[in-house]
């Protein structure tokens, strides 16, 4: 909000707070609707969203304008343009008994029929249209269309079933509990003349059986002989009672007395000043979006998350020791470098790493992002002999102070993040249409994926070009990329919004795991369900036994697939982590297993006893326990329940976080510390590798 003053409240309804504001770019006035969609039920939220995105469809100078929406105390602000002589209810009232002239009714109605055929060329019902929501210029000679709350935008020429809109304002079909369309808000504009032409309603009743009755009727009381009979004829077909004998938007716009009207709007219109649209971005700056220790959430962390204290062995004095240790390596990088944080007392729950980004989720939902200035520095690039250390320098990401991250994972060169109530929000790079948000557009700032506001999204993975999100009621969708089938659409069309994936009867997803050009699903009962490239069987698509080779081969699966190779059937699966060509699987009694392509040593395997496209075994000195694990393009790093890390595969450009080249087997990854340490979350991407760790010890707080 600190590019915007508010001014005064200028309503209140059931989904939130309306404000006036001034723009303090420009000094223009705008309405800021404020809803605190992070207290809502999923159907809410669609609710509250539905006016934005209709919005955003549409753009016609008789229309109110959406700006922007963002996220600002935990709350969707949504800011439209202003309308400075309020609604057609108004200025009716103030009129008292003094009817319109007919000229005067006309250069209205033809301006909210004109609106009203761009609003049904986009297949969407208004379902509302009332003079209380149809807006006036200052003048008061231009008309703004506004609330489209309850809009629905049908996905075909289909009729809609739920009654909703304004007593007075609803047909006769509505009143019947029959199915409706675009003649319904023919209908509606038909009350809406009526009204113009009487300053009455067409029907009113004492209650609402009462109203019913007359809307059922049609008769509406008779209209002052100063207006023409072609205007009274035009009318009665509007209201007319069978909505297969009302006109259409387009039969109405070619009567002879609308016609001669629209000539003469046209004419005008031309000076009217419509204002080129903003750019949308959903998230703005805050105050500390910079990163400081400013605000609540920061607050929040010194309250909850105090940095331990420890003795030093060696002077026996007290030192401060931070809560949680950031390590990365790789793409160049030969061994495991501290990263730097805001603060001391940051604690670090979970990592993301991506090609060119680094990320993390503090404990108390903060999303800090590292970003090295030292680009182009020749220590990173192929055939450098002497390792430079690049500078990374940490930043809270600017716009989420007011919102809780729990979750984030990183893309290549884009990153999406979850909120503590289900809503994504992505950013970054627009390429692929990876940023869900229906086009191709980079957007710099976190900005909600709106087609999944609807639902509370429980997971989200990124893959190198696509994405897939899991809701709290295992709904799965996925969009971005789609060749190799990766999407899980049974189709390899891309697609730059959120589309919904059909899940084979009798599983439940519970977790999604995108790689380079396939995807993995792990169901409530614990198995693998895959769609993308098997290239090497790094999907376990193809049909194998524990004695023999390969019996069948599936290349790729446009659609969810359960692994079938041996032994992954019989397996209760933990979690899993897809490299360029192999994959990982951790099961929940802490065994390992590796499939596909072991040219540089990735499967951890002895390669001689390895039969072609099996699971095989990685050889994790004495057998330890596995935790968590994670796949690079051609190396893996396994975290083991003893406290310690392994890395295998290949090793150049420091994938392994040591000097050594090629490793076909676990060897251990050491990390520089003075205390003992857990790792608690690890991330691999492309040839770099970051982890998350905290203190073994048990601490002491700081005064």
């Amino acid at each position: 909000m600190e590019k915007y003053e508010k001014i005064r409240v200028v309503g209140r309804g059931a989904y939130g707070t309306v404000y006036l504001c001034v723009r303090l770019g420009d000094q223009k006035q705008v309405i800021i609707k404020q809803i605190p969609v992070e207290q809502m039920t999923k159907e809410e939220r669609q609710v509250a969203l539905n006016e934005a995105k209709v919005l955003a469809m549409l753009d016609h100078p008789n229309i109110i304008e959406y700006y922007e929406n963002f996220l600002e105390d935990k709350a969707l602000m949504i800011v439209m343009e202003y309308a400075e002589g309020g609604t057609v209810f108004e200025y009716l009232q103030q009129r008292g008994k003094a009817l319109l002239e007919e000229q005067e009714v006309m250069h209205l109605f033809v301006q909210i029929i004109l609106s009203l055929q761009h609003v049904h060329s986009k297949q969407i019902l208004h379902r509302d249209l009332k003079t209380q929501n149809i807006l006036l210029n200052k003048d008061r000679d231009v008309v703004k269309i506004g609330d489209f709350g309850i809009s629905k935008v049908l996905s075909s020429k289909s009729k809609a079933f739920t009654v909703v809109g304004t007593p007075c304002y609803i047909s006769p079909e509505l009143c019947e509990g029959k199915p409706y369309n675009q003649k319904s808000d023919i209908w509606a504009v038909g009350c809406v003349l009526y009204e113009l032409l009487s300053l009455k309603r067409a029907f009113e009743g004492a209650n609402l059986p009462a109203l019913v009755m007359k809307i059922m009727r049609g008769a509406v009381a008779p209209i002052s002989d100063q207006y023409s009979e072609d205007l009274k004829k035009l009318l009665l077909n509007m209201l007319h009672l069978d909505p297969d004998k009302r006109p259409t938007v387009n039969q109405v716009i070619a009567e002879p007395i609308v016609i001669k009207a629209l000539v003469k709007v046209y004419m005008e219109m031309g000076r009217v000043k419509c204002s080129t649209k903003l750019p949308r971005p959903s998230l703005r700056k805050t105050s500390d979006g910079k990163g400081g220790s400013r605000g609540n959430s920061s607050r929040a962390s010194h309250r909850g998350s105090m940095a331990s204290v420890v003795l030093d062995g060696s002077t026996g004095l007290a030192k401060v020791q931070p809560l949680s240790s950031i390590y990365c390596w790789g793409h160049g990088v030969t061994s495991p470098v501290r990263l730097p944080l805001p603060h001391s007392d940051t604690q670090i729950t979970q990592v993301s790493t991506g090609r060119t980004q680094k990320a993390g989720v503090t404990k108390n939902g903060r999303l800090i992002i590292w970003e090295s200035p030292s680009v182009g520095n020749d220590a990173m690039l192929p055939g450098a002999t002497e390792q430079q250390i690049p500078t990374f320098v940490p930043r809270y990401l600017e716009g989420q102070s007011a919102v809780t991250i729990r979750h984030v994972s990183c893309g290549d060169m884009f990153t999406a993040c979850l909120t503590d109530r289900g809503i994504l929000m992505t950013f970054g790079s627009g390429a692929h249409g990876c940023l869900g948000h229906g086009n191709y557009h980079d957007v710099s700032q976190a900005k909600i994926v709106e087609a999944l506001l609807g639902y509370e999204v429980d997971q989200v993975s990124c893959g190198q070009a696509h994405v897939m999100a899991v809701t709290n009621e295992h709904e799965v969708f996925a969009w971005g990329r789609g060749d190799n089938g990766r999407l899980g659409l049974n189709s390899q069309d891309p697609y730059a919004s959120p589309q919904s994936v059909q899940v084979p009867d009798r599983h439940k997803i519970r977790s999604v795991f995108c790689g380079l050009d396939c995807s993995l699903l792990l169901t409530s009962k614990h198995k693998l369900l895959c769609c993308g490239s098997n290239r090497c069987n790094k999907l376990g698509l193809d049909l194998t036994s524990q004695s023999d080779a390969t019996i069948e081969q599936i290349e790729h699966s446009w659609s969810l697939r359960q692994a079938r190779s041996w032994p992954l059937p019989q397996l209760s699966i933990k979690s899993v982590a897809i490299g360029t060509s192999h994959s990982a699987i951790v099961t929940e009694n802490g065994r390992c297993l590796t499939l596909g392509s072991d040219q540089f040593g990735q499967l951890g395997c002895q390669t001689a006893n390895k039969l072609p496209r099996i699971a095989c075994l990685p050889a994790v000195p004495q057998n330890s326990l596995i935790v968590d694990i994670a796949c690079g393009d051609m190396f893996t790093v396994a975290l083991t329940a003893d406290g310690n890390m392994y890395s295998w595969g290949k090793g150049s450009r420091g994938r392994l976080g040591r000097p050594e080249e090629n490793t076909g087997t676990p060897q251990r990854v050491t990390i520089p510390s003075d205390n003992p340490f857990n790792v608690i979350s690890v991330s691999c991407s492309h040839g770099n590798t970051l982890i998350a760790t905290k203190p073994l010890e048990e601490s002491v707080e700081s005064p």
